[in-house]
């Protein structure tokens, strides 16, 4: 079924049980992933020149259909992104895979503005035949292919203590994984999980407790889940600094130690964005 990389990926030694309750979370939310009418534009292509290498890179927008995006949701890749994502969608589904058209590499004149037009249409009509596909707009590999890059970015970052830079950072994640439809997913927890800590870090209190609440009521559902306690503990102080209701985290805390869960112990949602890995 798809998916189970995931799990196997998670069940291997030293996957974290953080890793594999997220996925199990991920699992259950895919099968309530609702298709919106999605458009993936090109807004800009340029040349990039490194020490040894010379590169195209593309800036996307995912825009959503018939709405007006104040922030857009936006990716830049190059070529060999696209290639090896191109690569593992036909690893792993061949026959879907089989009509959709991929632009074929050039030996010479990557960098004309005629190619580089040319492929940017391709990569459009690329991503929208692929988001047309169920199976495959549903798959980690295309999802992945948007946010994962911009939640190791913005871990990073938030690791160095570059709060500002990280809280651009996790809000783009923020928005690619709304577009996409998965904000009931894990990684999704832990998106607001840094933009709580990078709203905390840069004195942004009001948004901070937001992004808990916000966390929280994806997991009302959840009896136990590794965020909940510090995503519970970080509402609690947020909301007591902010002049909030409290009450409810409280007694959903008190509830967790009458579980047994040794609170003290519970690492704060910073230590569980540090710790938690992102491959």
């Amino acid at each position: 079924s798809p998916g189970t990389e995931w799990v196997s990926a998670a069940e291997r030694p030293g996957g974290s049980l953080l890793t594999r309750q997220l996925q199990e979370l991920w699992r259950r939310s895919r099968g309530s992933l609702a298709p919106q009418r999605l458009l993936f534009e090109v807004t800009s292509a340029s040349v990039v020149s490194e020490r040894s290498s010379k590169y195209v890179l593309y800036t996307i927008y995912l825009i959503r259909s018939g709405q007006f995006d104040k922030a857009p949701a936006t990716i830049a890749r190059r070529y060999s992104d696209f290639e090896q994502l191109n690569r593992r969608l036909r690893c792993r589904f061949s026959c879907d895979m089989a009509s959709v058209a991929f632009p074929r590499k050039r030996l010479r004149r990557n960098f004309t503005a005629e190619t580089i037009a040319k492929r940017s249409r391709a990569f459009e009509q690329f991503l929208s035949h692929l988001y047309s596909i169920d199976e495959i707009r549903r798959s980690p590999e295309f999802l992945e292919f948007f946010f994962l890059p911009d939640l190791q970015a913005a871990q990073r970052l938030t690791c160095t203590g570059m709060y500002r830079e990280a809280l651009a950072t996790w809000a783009n994640a923020y928005r690619l994984q709304d577009r996409l439809g998965v904000c009931s997913s894990g990684r999704f927890l832990l998106t607001l999980a840094g933009l709580a800590v990078c709203h905390q870090e840069l004195d942004q209190l009001s948004e901070a407790h937001g992004c808990c609440e916000q966390a929280l009521q994806l997991l009302e559902a959840q009896g136990s889940h590794p965020l909940l306690g510090p995503f519970l503990q970080a509402h609690v102080h947020l909301a007591w600094k902010v002049g909030k209701d409290k009450r409810r985290s409280e007694a959903r805390l008190q509830d967790l130690r009458e579980a047994g869960l040794p609170l003290q112990q519970q690492p704060s949602l910073k230590e569980c964005l540090i710790k938690e890995p992102l491959e």
